[in-house]
C-alpha cells in the first residue's frame, strides 16, 4: 500500500469506524454498552475492530508479489523479539491504565495480563511443536500477543485462574487460524492482524462474559428492553446500515483512478516502496 493511501485510510478508519464503535461499546448510551457488553481495555473497540479492518484491507489489496512461492518470513527475529518485549511491557499500561486509577483493579489487570501472555506463549509453542515437530521464536512471539489480545477486554473483570485459561485457549485458537485457516483460504495477512488480533479479540470478548467477576463488573450491566423473543430489535438494523455505509465508502474510494487510492504497482513492490516512492537510500 502506498503511504498516501495509508494516510487516507487511517483518517477515514479512525473517524468512520473506530470512533462510532468506541461510542457503541463505552458510552453510557451506546447500544453495545446498554446490552451489557464488557470491554475493559479495548478487546472489541481496538482488536476486533482493527483485525477485521486488516482482513478487509489485505483482501482488497491482494497478495504480495511472491506470496506462496517465495519465503516471506520476517527478516530479523532479533528486532521482532525486541518489538514483542516492548509490546508486552507496554501492555501493562494499556490494560492496567485503562481504569484511569492506581487501585486494586489496576493491579489485578496488570497481573492477569502477565498470566494470559505467558499462557498464550506456552500454548502456541506447544501447538506448533505438536503440529510441526519443532517450536519457533516467531511462534512464541505470536502466542504472547494472542494472549495479550484475548485478555484485554477481560483484564479489569477476571481473576488469575480464568486469565490462565483465556491465554491458553487464545494461543491454540490463534495458531490454528494462522497456520491452518489462513493457508486454506489463501489470503495474505502478512502480520496476521486478523488471525491474532481479530480472532483473539473475539475469543476474549466471549470469554469475558463467562468469567467476569460480578463485583468487578459492577455498574456495567445495563440491558435494554427486548422483544417477546428476547432479541434486541434495533441491533441487526443498525449493524446492517453501518456495514452498508462502510461498503459504499470503500467502493467510492477504491473505484477511483487517482494514485493516492491505489495499491502500489508490481515494479514498485519489487524495487521496495521506501526506494520507489519515498526515494530513501542507505549508502
Amino acid at each position: 500500500m502506498k503511504f498516501s493511501s495509508l494516510c487516507v485510510f487511517m483518517v477515514a478508519w479512525s473517524l468512520l469506524v473506530y470512533a462510532p464503535i468506541c461510542h457503541w461499546v463505552w458510552a453510557s448510551d451506546g447500544f453495545f454498552f446498554q446490552m451489557g457488553a464488557l470491554d475493559y481495555a479495548g478487546g472489541t473497540v481496538v482488536h476486533i475492530n482493527a483485525g477485521i479492518a486488516g482482513l478487509v484491507a489485505c483482501l482488497m489489496l491482494g497478495r504480495r508479489t511472491g506470496y506462496g512461492s517465495q519465503h516471506l518470513a520476517p527478516a530479523n527475529l532479533t528486532f521482532a523479539m525486541i518489538g514483542a518485549c516492548l509490546l508486552w511491557f507496554g501492555w501493562m499500561g494499556f490494560n492496567g491504565g485503562s481504569g484511569l486509577a492506581a487501585n486494586e483493579r489496576a493491579v489485578m489487570a496488570i497481573l492477569v495480563t502477565q498470566i494470559a501472555a505467558a499462557a498464550g506463549t506456552i500454548s502456541w509453542m506447544a501447538a506448533e511443536w505438536i503440529s510441526r515437530g519443532k517450536p519457533s521464536l516467531l511462534g512464541m512471539i505470536s502466542g504472547a500477543v494472542a494472549g495479550l489480545v484475548a485478555i484485554t477486554p477481560a483484564s479489569g473483570f477476571v481473576e488469575p485462574a480464568p486469565a490462565l485459561f483465556i491465554g491458553l485457549v487464545a494461543g491454540v485458537l490463534c495458531f490454528w487460524m494462522v497456520a491452518v485457516v489462513k493457508a486454506k483460504l489463501g489470503y495474505d495477512d502478512s502480520l496476521d492482524a486478523f488471525g491474532v488480533h481479530g480472532i483473539g479479540g473475539m475469543l476474549g470478548a466471549v470469554l469475558t462474559g463467562f468469567f467476569a467477576n460480578e463485583r468487578r463488573a459492577d455498574g456495567l450491566r445495563n440491558y435494554p428492553p427486548t422483544d417477546d423473543a428476547g432479541r434486541h430489535p434495533d441491533l441487526l438494523g443498525r449493524s446492517h446500515a453501518d456495514l452498508r455505509r462502510h461498503c459504499e465508502l470503500r467502493h467510492s474510494l477504491c473505484d477511483q483512478e487517482e494514485p493516492w487510492v491505489c495499491a502500489s504497482r508490481r515494479d514498485e513492490e519489487l524495487t521496495g516502496l521506501d526506494l520507489a516512492i519515498h526515494g530513501e537510500r542507505i549508502e
